[in-house]
């Protein structure tokens, strides 16, 4: 059996990435991902945050209202116990895991996983978000995607929280966050001190 045979009959486990602002497609691109290994018929597992209710209690679904079916669960052990003989897991809103989210993801690529994680990788004060920036620095492959500022139709740096709320989880859409650029998220920081 030639070297790349070997490849496709016994796939590596590896963990990839997808991170970045809200808005910015990381949920199309995980739905993309995973939509693209069912047609291949691997076995596809889907995981989300059951805090995650906004369009949907049993689906993770995209801002374009792209839809996949999920497993809501409340801790990320949960992955391990529903994962077996599964060939590809995909984990979406990354960021509202625990930690130990890091070490499943591990477990699952050492066994030969692939794992898809989409997640935010900051917060609305620009601060690492959760289990993410952990998961960024072991993945195999990491991609930053963009949404544009809706400022100035820059690349964004960051989701801006424009409602008045300190908690670090407020789940919302764009009637609570946009999407803002290194410059604009100075200048909006500065226009609310004032």
């Amino acid at each position: 059996m030639s070297e790349n045979m070997i490849g496709e009959v016994r796939r590596p486990g590896r963990i990839e990435v997808v991170c970045g602002s809200m808005f910015s497609g990381k949920t199309e691109e995980l739905i993309r991902r995973l939509r693209r290994a069912q047609f291949a018929k691997q076995k596809v597992e889907i995981f989300k945050p059951s805090i995650d209710t906004r369009y949907s209690d049993e689906e993770v679904v995209s801002h374009d209202h792209n839809t996949i079916s999920s497993t809501p669960i409340e801790s990320s052990a949960s992955i391990l116990l529903l994962s077996s003989d599964i060939d590809v897991v995909g984990i979406d809103e990354a960021q509202f895991f625990d930690d130990g989210l890091v070490d499943v993801c591990n477990q699952l690529a050492n066994r030969g996983v692939r794992v898809i994680v989409a997640g935010l990788d900051m917060d609305f004060k620009g601060i690492p978000f959760g289990p993410m920036p952990a998961l960024c620095a072991i993945a195999d492959d990491v991609t930053k995607v963009h949404a544009i500022c809706v400022k100035c139709g820059s690349l964004a740096y960051v989701s801006h929280r424009t409602v008045d709320s300190d908690r670090r989880v407020l789940l919302g859409e764009t009637m609570e966050y946009e999407p803002l650029c290194r410059e604009c998220y100075k200048k909006a920081l500065q226009a609310e001190q004032q």
